[in-house]
């Protein structure tokens, strides 16, 4: 036995390396605590982990292709012409922007002589007219209230007569949105620094994959569940990687949001059926039905729930992947088993607060027809099953159910994939790249030998700092 050790036997819940590494770190009796460490990982590097990329990969590079396939032959190529003709009506109408150069109070037209209306003037800045003033009187109950300098969006209609052709249609609100925009930006890359850059660039392709593929191809008359699903899954590949970088890791999250998705997919088109939702409950829905016929609106409903349970799913598994890697490098002696019972334990909470957040956030959209509701005479029953109701707890039901599937799903995955995931040699990397450090192994505790000694540590034997004892 050396003298001045207290030897760690690798135990429950410590690494073998981790054991290997302390064991043979011998610490002089100078008090200087000076350590010679001799981790060595002996045999070939990371079978395991190399064996698992393989397996994700196998997963995931055909689902990838498949979407960039789907992309492909469903590309719309641009919104196309609707039934309403050239002239276009409600959102479709042609627009100006303008700048209110005078307002003045007059009696309105018809009137005995008790409303007051507002004539407002308007210059031009942009269409064919730009430079002209035109002059709009605005009754006392319009919304809009209107001072010199005020910037404005008009509507077009250049088959009215001249007087009638501009009518102010809302306020031009393109720079404090660009400011607010800008803010945002500059909070996120601030505090988020290079990932906050990522998720920006992330957001940013995401919105073109909306606009540009979701949008068009609904309105072309394609499948709205298979082009969300297409759209949605193009969406997860690029924000989730292009955040979170490639790695196992990601891909976990990337296989459980896409179960998930899956799970929400099916849900959503059996209960939209059974509950024979229509889809077409308000006045945009209306006026896009009108004018693409060919549209189907429950359809398009089902896609909206794909779509909206999409950002809160990428967070929870996210989060829970990253959770149990944590405590994988934490404690690398952790079975798979048992960092699926830590993770979970996480994921309640995080089951706890989201959904409570997707319920909020659904009914805070709805707050106006709420509202209507609270003040009618109907009983709370036939409230909740009328349809305009109904589909929105469809949408929220059906979206928090995959939410809370998600999380024991990614968890066991996770779990699995971080359990036979090699941390590597001791020390290695995990502080290169800025993680957590790996704990030190606790020393074992000191057994009696016969003679009544501790086994550790011979008696009278001056020793270190680390696994010593000091007279």
């Amino acid at each position: 036995m050396a003298a001045g050790h207290d030897q760690q036997q690798p135990g429950d819940g410590d690494d073998p390396a981790l054991a290997h590494s302390h064991a043979t770190s011998p610490s002089h009796g100078h008090g200087h605590g000076h350590g010679h460490s001799h981790a060595h990982h002996h045999g070939p590097a990371a079978p395991a982990s190399a064996r698992l990329r393989r397996v994700i990969a196998a997963v995931l590079v055909p689902f990838a292709v498949a979407v960039v396939a789907g992309l492909v032959v469903l590309w719309p190529g641009g919104v196309p012409p609707h039934s309403g003709g050239a002239s276009g009506i409600g959102f479709d109408q042609k627009t100006v922007h303008g700048t209110v150069v005078a307002t003045a109070q007059a009696p309105c037209q018809g009137d005995a002589g008790t409303a007051v209306c507002t004539k407002v003037s308007v210059r031009l800045t942009s269409g064919p007219e730009a430079g002209r003033t035109v002059r709009q009187t605005l009754n006392p109950d319009g919304t809009g209230r209107w001072s010199a300098g005020d910037k404005v969006i008009l509507t077009d209609s250049p088959g009215a007569p001249p007087e009638l052709r501009y009518a102010i249609a809302d306020a031009d609100r393109a720079v404090p949105m660009a400011a607010l925009a800008a803010v945002f930006a500059l909070a996120v890359v601030a505090v988020g620094r290079l990932r906050g850059l990522t998720a920006l660039v992330a957001l940013v392709v995401s919105f073109a994959i909306l606009t540009l593929f979701i949008l068009p191809a609904v309105l072309h008359g394609q499948n709205p569940l298979l082009v969300a699903v297409v759209g949605g899954s193009a969406i997860m590949l690029v924000a989730l990687y292009l955040c979170h970088g490639l790695s196992a890791r990601t891909s976990v999250a990337v296989i459980g949001t896409l179960s998930s998705l899956a799970l929400i997919g099916v849900l959503g088109e059996v209960f939209i059926g059974l509950t024979k939702l229509t889809g077409n409950t308000s006045d945009e829905t209306a006026l896009v039905h009108s004018l693409y016929p060919g549209i189907r609106l429950d359809g398009v409903l089902l896609a909206g729930v794909i779509i909206g349970s999409l950002g809160v799913l990428d967070d929870v598994t996210v989060t829970q992947t990253s959770a149990v890697w944590e405590l994988r490098a934490a404690n690398p002696g952790l079975g798979a088993r048992q960092l699926y019972r830590a993770g979970i334990r996480i994921g309640r909470d995080h089951i706890a607060s989201t959904v409570n957040t997707l319920v909020m956030a659904y009914a805070g959209a709805a707050l106006p027809l709420l509202l209507l509701f609270s003040i009618s005479q109907r009983d709370v029953g036939s409230v909740a099953t009328s349809e305009i109701v109904a589909e929105e707890i469809v949408r929220t039901l059906v979206g928090s159910i995959g939410l809370v599937a998600s999380v024991p799903v990614t968890t066991a995955l996770a779990a699995l994939v971080a359990s036979r995931d090699r941390v590597g040699p001791v020390g290695r990397s995990r502080r290169a790249r800025g993680g957590l450090p790996t704990p030190a192994a606790v020393p074992a505790p000191a057994t009696a030998a016969p003679d009544g000694a501790p086994t550790g540590t011979p008696t009278g034997t001056p020793t270190g700092p680390v696994g010593h004892r000091r007279r």
